[in-house]
């Protein structure tokens, strides 16, 4: 029996396009104390709030999870979002990841992805995330060394109250995420009301 094709599955909130534009600009900043060949930036497409990775998930699953997300979100209402304030993880030594924090008014963001987490259970064999932040990652970073490490730090404490804009979420998305040799493609497998969207919007 042939092996069923492999779905590379997570679940993400969309990021307008303003905020992209603001992503774009702090990265071209960092970029300056950051050469290219020590990181891994995130491209404008790759942008997204990502609620829950389920990494391989079989095809002909993908309709089912995306019900059981959707029957998980009836009714949970829409998420005033905003993007601000620049960090590293981790935030002494030699960082990893550039990030930017997401909160929600309500901080109803981290039950959100509780609840995503427990309707994806049954489709996915990644761990648990016990302690959830929202965050827009900007770059990955490998090989750095002291001083572009001490330099980056620098860099995003100056940038550590920037605000990149706000939103409101009507929606999460079931994303696929394709490895391609430029890098990973993502396109959006299903779209999941959390709330019914204005009549201007729908």
């Amino acid at each position: 029996m042939p092996e069923s094709e492999q779905y590379r599955l997570f679940v993400a909130v969309a990021v307008p396009d303003d905020v992209k534009a603001k992503l774009e600009a702090a990265q071209a900043n960092l970029r300056q104390v950051l050469p290219d060949r020590n990181a891994r930036w995130a491209r404008r497409e790759q942008f997204h709030l990502t609620l829950r990775f389920l990494g391989d998930v079989a095809a002909e699953r993908a309709d089912a999870l995306a019900e059981a997300i959707r029957t998980a979100c009836v009714g949970f209402g829409v998420l005033h979002l905003r993007a601000e304030r620049i960090g590293c993880f981790p935030d002494r030594g030699y960082p990893r990841v550039v990030w930017v924090g997401v909160r929600d008014e309500a901080e109803q963001l981290p039950r959100l992805q509780q609840v995503v987490q427990a309707a994806t259970e049954g489709f996915t064999a990644e761990p648990k995330e016990e302690r959830f932040t929202g965050h827009l990652t900007l770059a990955r970073i490998k090989g750095i060394k002291r001083p572009e490490a001490e330099a980056l730090g620098k860099a995003a404490a100056g940038m550590a109250d920037m605000r990149f804009g706000q939103w409101t979420a009507h929606q999460i998305e079931l994303m696929r995420s394709e490895l391609l040799p430029q890098g990973a493609r993502h396109r959006s497998l299903a779209s999941i009301a959390l709330a019914p969207l204005p009549a201007e919007l729908a």
